[in-house]
């Protein structure tokens, strides 16, 4: 008999295909669930309107099957299946467990990386480290030839941060990844009430506003979105937005 445990893995199908960079969508609808430690989703034509969604913990796949199933991901709705259960586990869960075994291709690519260190790819010099001694900022590097970079103006962050502005309808977002797109955020923000528009700033891609019919809509948005992450590394910030 066919064994079908649940596993860390969803199998999303009938993905729009013209969305680019769909990865980083799909980790902020479905990060909301539990850690994720893997998303993949190929270009080829084969994976085309596929992904594959991997948590850390089975439960978090299993919720997320049960909440997201048929979801409206850019008008289309997701298929979704937990992945066939594998005696073998995932890269990234064989990491987290400690039985990963590194394969033949992967150490080659290694020692591949190993030597792109090199500033140039002729010379002995390579990046040794970065400090900050007496307001200046060192940059040495090692090897036949040291090289020591001096920095002497610091640029500093001002304190306004925004964090104390009055409410107001419209919320101001930053730290905002490279790959934020208006329909991602539209995905987020349009779930709340009294939600009226998205609109980025030509040139920045990491900040944005979002607008709402009333002061109170758009705190309530703010306190439910506050330091969520956007993509791994991109915990989104929301403030109100000056007046």
């Amino acid at each position: 008999r066919m064994d079908i445990r649940p596993t860390h893995t969803i199998y999303a199908n009938n993905l729009n295909e013209k969305i680019k960079k769909e990865g980083k969508s799909l980790y902020a609808i479905f990060s909301q669930f539990g850690q994720i430690l893997d998303i993949v989703a190929l270009k080829t034509l084969k994976m085309r309107g596929q992904a594959f969604v991997i948590f850390k913990e089975i439960s978090s796949a299993t919720n997320a099957l049960r909440s997201m199933q048929g979801f409206p991901f850019y008008d289309k709705p997701m298929v979704l299946n937990l992945l066939a259960y594998s005696k073998k586990d995932s890269d990234v869960i064989s990491k987290l467990k400690g039985t990963y075994q590194e394969r033949t291709k992967e150490k080659k690519k290694k020692k591949k990386e190993v030597k792109k260190r090199r500033i140039f790819p002729d010379s002995q010099i390579l990046f040794k480290h970065i400090t900050l001694k007496d307001g200046k900022i060192q940059i040495k590097f090692d090897g036949v030839c040291p090289l020591t970079i001096v920095i002497n103006k610091i640029i500093r962050r001002t304190d306004d941060d925004g964090s104390k502005n009055p409410p107001n309808h419209i919320l101001f977002l930053n730290n905002l990844p490279p790959e934020t797109q208006e329909e991602m955020l539209n995905m987020l923000f349009n779930r709340f009430s009294g939600f009226k528009e998205v609109r980025l700033v030509p040139g920045r891609h990491d900040i944005a506003f979002v607008e709402f019919d009333s002061d109170q809509q758009a705190s309530d948005a703010k306190g439910a979105l506050q330091g969520f992450k956007i993509s791994p590394t991109h915990a989104m910030k929301v403030t109100f937005a000056k007046k």
